[in-house]
């Protein structure tokens, strides 16, 4: 039986919403995805965020999160890890150059692609830490640890699914290819600038 009160649920479910609307690599791949390709070959994607950043509190909450603070220099192996990862999609979105899946070799991302992304983002570690850290009751730990990750998860859904509706309903101003290259641009150079508070991060560490 968890030992979530109803006041620390209603705060999680804040803590929640917030981190899961606001911009991030997630909501921006996925908003680029819905523009470029529609809602519907999307869902595997958005479902792969989801799914994966489940997975990912709860491996925090079981003792992940204990090893990186054992061992930081692996989260600094981590970020950068995933900084690269995010500078190659960054390219791949700036690259695009049609609407559908009619140019060759280009489609969302897939489940799998998407959940494992989640294990390199900044931002997810960052939203799953501090899920942990603040929501989860040490009585019932595990118990505690598979509730906060539930409530995240269902929250976090129709979050990032409304980035991908935000990016179909642009679909309709997108149908010039000078307009679509404009801005998927522009939603790299969003991403791109996401790595900002991680590179000012790893080099503050540098010099400490």
């Amino acid at each position: 039986m968890t030992s979530l009160t109803p006041e620390l649920l209603a705060a999680l479910s804040v803590f929640a919403f917030v981190s899961s609307i606001t911009p991030g690599p997630n909501n921006t791949m996925l908003m680029a995805s819905g523009a470029n390709f529609g809602f519907r070959p999307t869902i595997p994607h958005l479902l792969g965020v989801t799914g994966g950043f489940f997975l990912l509190v709860v491996a925090v909450g079981l003792g992940l999160g204990g090893l990186f603070a054992a061992y930081p220099a692996l989260h600094d192996v981590l970020a950068v890890a995933g900084g690269l990862y995010l500078l190659w999609l960054a390219w791949k979105i700036a690259t695009s150059r049609g609407l559908g899946t009619g140019e060759a070799g280009a489609r969302p991302q897939t489940f799998l692609q998407a959940a494992a992304f989640q294990w390199v983002n900044p931002k997810a570690w960052a939203m799953a830490l501090g899920a942990v850290t603040a929501y989860a009751p040490q009585d019932n730990y595990v118990a505690n640890i598979l509730v906060v990750s539930a409530v995240f998860a269902a929250i976090n859904l129709p979050c990032v699914a409304s980035w991908t509706g935000f990016g179909v309903g642009l679909r309709r101003f997108l149908d010039r290819p000078a307009v679509l290259r404009f801005f998927n641009v522009g939603m790299a150079i969003l991403l791109v600038l996401s790595l900002l508070p991680l590179a000012a991060e790893l080099i503050g560490a540098a010099h400490s």
